[in-house]
């Protein structure tokens, strides 16, 4: 776990040391007056940002704007592929060794949107975090890895998740946390989509090292202090009472890789969720017409710098804040340990995640799927599904929240509760009492579903046997996979079989 810096936690204040290389690599940045690229930490942007927390007065205060702009900027090197190791190239290694390190991300030299757009994907796909010697470098060369956690791979036998980067010479090093860790989908056939949810299996990896590291004769009392004190940063939310991730204080190492290992891919325990309320990973296609970002509507998305603060935030500035006092990285320290992303690059990140386009979709819109449309319009459902988004952009309360009356003013409230389970919108340190509206589209490429992804398939939304305590959820389902009812949102459930199935059949064509 020591060499391990997980997607979920995306923590600058830990990351590593830059090499001295680095100090050499400066990026010249591009002048503002050639593109109206945004200043990412205005301080009164940021202040307006975020709906308060259910708790309100736990809500982030962050760190000023003179603090986060002394923070070096984090050059962007370029990065290789790792295979699965039946599919590495003969000596690949030793060339990757043998190459010098080269800066990938020089805003000097962006001209046109185009250009901008395709710095932006290196900006996607770049890592933040880099392990030279550990658990990690053995488990991606590892059969048993992929094997056992049932890894995805592209065509060509590429792990698409994580990469190589050389910023030394002869010293080749696994980068990961990069935005693509989490939005990258890997089709059955092989083919890959950006932005998508991922489903590369995260927690279940973290809890795979986890193990090795324990077996591999380090003390299992160290581990589990470690262990505690990762999660603590991650998840505690000690305004609550009680602080619903306390019992990880008292945890065995057991207990919390068992529910590490109920996380499924597609669903995320990310920094401000928890093990036992994580989320499910959203989809970036078409997030430039979405109002409110996370499933709780943390975040309030009006225009291109909201979304380069919301990824600046989730790159680790976030853990910097302090809620009502508690700062989950403890005592601020000095802004040049750390790093962050340039406003450059930030904007061109901005600028990709904007251009992203849905695949091909496969499903052909037939008899059945236009009577599937009848019935999504008889029912009522373009009330919160409102085409042609197929989303309101509005914030539901979730059960046992009331509404402040400052709020309905304020924010994009509806007063119509869905019933579905309160925890990660108020029992966590990302929840505001709301959930957001979802859009529909893409749900064909998509899932689990649910805002804690319990459901594996739009199939098993629509079957009103989740409504029961025995039921046993396809998706996340928690440790032991106890059963449970998956609550919530019973639109539709009292059609009849064949109206459900023709409404199923709808959706996948959005």
């Amino acid at each position: 776990m020591r060499n391990r810096v997980r997607a979920v936690l995306v923590l600058a204040a830990v990351a590593f040391a830059p090499p001295a290389s680095r100090a050499a690599s400066a990026q010249p940045a591009a002048t503002r007056a050639s593109w109206p690229v945004p200043e990412t930490w205005d301080e009164e942007a940021i202040a307006d940002l975020e709906v308060p927390l259910a708790v309100a007065s736990a809500s982030p205060r962050h760190v000023s704007a003179e603090y986060y702009y002394r923070m070096p900027e984090r050059p962007v090197y370029k990065s290789y592929p790792i295979y699965h190791p039946d599919r590495e190239p003969p000596g690949y290694l030793q060339d990757l060794a043998k190459r010098e390190p080269e800066v990938a991300f020089d805003a000097s030299v962006l001209e046109t949107e185009e250009d901008w757009i395709l710095a932006g994907e290196l900006v996607f796909t770049a890592p933040i975090d880099f392990v030279f010697e550990g658990t990690l470098n053995a488990v991606v060369r590892s059969r048993e890895w992929y094997h056992r956690l049932a890894i995805p791979l592209l065509k060509d036998g590429v792990f698409p998740f994580m990469r190589y980067v050389v910023r030394e010479r002869g010293k080749v090093e696994v980068g990961l946390n990069s935005c693509a860790m989490c939005h990258t989908r890997v089709m059955p056939d092989g083919t890959v989509i950006r932005g998508a949810p991922g489903n590369f299996p995260d927690d279940r990896s973290f809890a795979y090292e986890t193990r090795l590291e324990a077996a591999q004769g380090n003390s299992e009392a160290d581990v589990l202090r470690q262990m505690r004190s990762f999660l603590r940063r991650l998840y505690a939310a000690p305004w609550l009472r009680p602080d619903p991730n306390a019992t990880l204080e008292s945890a065995s190492l057991e207990d919390i890789l068992l529910a590490l290992e109920a996380i499924p891919p597609g669903v995320c325990a990310r920094q401000g969720s928890s093990v036992f309320y994580p989320a499910r990973i959203p989809d970036l296609i078409g997030v430039r017409e979405r109002r409110y970002l996370d499933a709780s509507g943390l975040v309030r998305h009006r225009r291109v710098g909201d979304l380069m603060r919301y990824a600046a935030l989730n790159q680790g500035a976030d853990m910097l804040s302090t809620y009502d006092g508690f700062r989950p990285e403890g005592e601020l320290p000095g802004p040049g340990k750390l790093d962050r992303y340039s406003d450059e690059q930030l904007y061109a990140l901005a600028l990709y995640i904007y251009s992203l386009e849905p695949p091909t979709n496969p499903n052909a819109v037939d008899a059945v799927a236009e009577r599937g449309r009848e019935i999504f319009n008889r029912e009522g459902c373009a009330l919160c599904h409102t085409p042609p988004l197929y989303t309101n952009n509005m914030l539901t309360p979730a059960p046992g929240f009331q509404v402040p009356a400052a709020h309905e003013t304020r924010f994009d409230v509806m007063s119509l509760s869905v019933g579905t389970d309160p925890d990660l919108a108020l029992r966590s340190r990302r929840g505001t009492g709301y959930y957001k509206v979802p859009s529909l589209k893409g749900l064909w490429y998509r899932g689990p579903f649910g805002h804690n992804g319990s459901v594996a398939t739009l199939e098993d939304w629509f079957d009103p046997e989740r409504l029961k305590p025995d039921y046993q959820p396809t998706g996340f389902s928690g440790a032991g996979g106890k059963a449970r009812a998956v609550t919530g949102h019973e639109f539709g459930l009292d059609l009849e079989i064949e109206d459900r199935r023709a409404l199923v059949a709808f959706l996948k064509t959005l």
